[in-house]
């Protein structure tokens, strides 16, 4: 087997399972893009086996700490014990992220559970040339009714892919409806955002939604609305739902009428709303798209964390409440949080936390592996200023 010999003082050393060109000491046989390689440390001792693409700038991602090939039993292994730990949590398994990359152990591969219907991503060379052998597995483990590859994501541009959207079992679904925690969501596998919904968030809505009984509340970059439709549901006075799209705008109108609830959709643009809105709201969300790619951007990017946090303070009622997030990997939680609290100095607020929320449970985080942790979140109260 050809493979790879790392540096000293690499990442993976440290548990982590990614590669770099930089980290590459050298190189033995012949490796072709997307071949599985033997790993080696510099004294010539194995460190498993990776995923080989030389296009990308992970050079390679290992997927086991013994020798094994990506063969159908691999898949079926892997896929069944990504759906016993989620079946273990308390996670809705008919609705819900069935396979998530390295926290899986599969590099690259997204399976979304819609029900009946699944979404796959393959969002790294090697997995996309085994797509149909993932395909299988999944028929044979979960039986459904369809699976869209849904491979629109601009990640496959690194590992130098051109996106495609196609059915590979099944028939295309026409839109169709989904409940989570008692919000109705219709859903379009193809064409909505992601793979359908933001699972990651869908138990938060909940957790947001406990504050909301009688309040104004203003939700920002509202995609298809999860949290202003959780607030109406919960009792709230007032929900105002913003975001640039105008699918995702419409998108809320017709999640609303669904749950049978008053949402005002406004399709404008988030920074230029909180610019000039000359309401006042007493629960704000912000969950903006990620505001980063990478860590050259990243300074730019708090910049634009710092101005919606900085107009959305100035706009709450006394004693409100901001809940706010980020889903970028490269702003860390301690990042995210100082940089809220320059918000409150400069706009002369004092924050009490009461809440601290992440992604949901099958989303799974592995701290030796921080990428896989980038749903962060705070839900704050105002406080009296002393």
């Amino acid at each position: 087997m050809s493979g790879l010999i790392i540096r000293p003082r690499a990442r993976i050393f440290h548990g982590h399972e990614w590669v770099y060109q930089t980290e590459i000491q050298k190189t033995f046989g012949d490796p072709q893009p997307g071949d599985v390689v033997s790993l080696k440390d510099f004294r010539d001792r194995p460190l498993g086996v990776g995923i080989y693409n030389p296009e990308s700038q992970i050079v390679a991602r290992r997927f086991s700490r013994r020798k094994q090939d990506l063969d159908l039993p691999f898949f079926t292994r892997r896929i069944e014990y990504a759906v016993s730990v989620r079946e273990r949590s308390d996670v809705a398994i008919d609705l819900c992220r069935l396979v998530w990359s390295e926290s899986d152990g599969i590099p690259g591969v997204i399976v979304d559970r819609y029900g009946d219907h699944l979404v796959l991503q393959t969002l790294t060379l090697a997995m996309d040339q085994r797509a149909e052998l993932i395909k299988e597995a999944l028929c044979n483990i979960i039986n459904p009714k369809s699976i869209t590859l849904r491979n629109d994501s601009p990640m496959r541009k690194a590992e130098g892919m051109e996106p495609e959207v196609r059915m590979i079992h099944g028939e295309t679904p026409e839109p169709f409806e989904v409940i989570s925690n008692g919000i109705k969501f219709l859903v379009d596998l193809s064409e909505g955002q992601k793979t359908g919904l933001y699972l990651d968030q869908l138990d938060t809505y909940a957790e947001v939604a406990k504050y909301a009984k009688g309040l104004k509340v203003l939700d920002c970059f509202s995609n298809q609305g999860g949290f202003g439709l959780a607030c109406a549901l919960a009792g709230a006075a007032e929900v105002t739902c913003v975001d640039i799209s105008e699918g995702a705008i419409e998108a809320v109108k017709e999640n609303a009428e669904r749950n049978e609830v008053e949402i005002k959709a406004v399709c404008e643009n988030v920074f230029d709303y909180l610019r000039n809105c000359e309401e006042n709201f007493d629960l704000i969300i912000l969950d903006p798209p990620s505001f980063t790619k990478n860590k050259k951007t990243l300074n730019g990017a708090m910049r634009g964390y710092k101005d919606i946090h900085l107009r959305a303070l100035k706009l709450l009622n006394k004693d409100g409440y901001l809940s706010t997030y980020s889903c970028s990997h490269h702003v860390s939680r301690e990042k995210f949080l100082a940089m809220i609290v320059d918000s409150a100095v400069d706009a002369k607020k004092t924050l009490r936390l009461v809440d601290n929320l992440g992604q949901r449970l099958d989303h799974p985080v592995y701290p030796s592996l921080p990428e896989t942790e980038y749903l962060k979140g705070f839900t704050f109260q105002l406080a009296p200023n002393r």
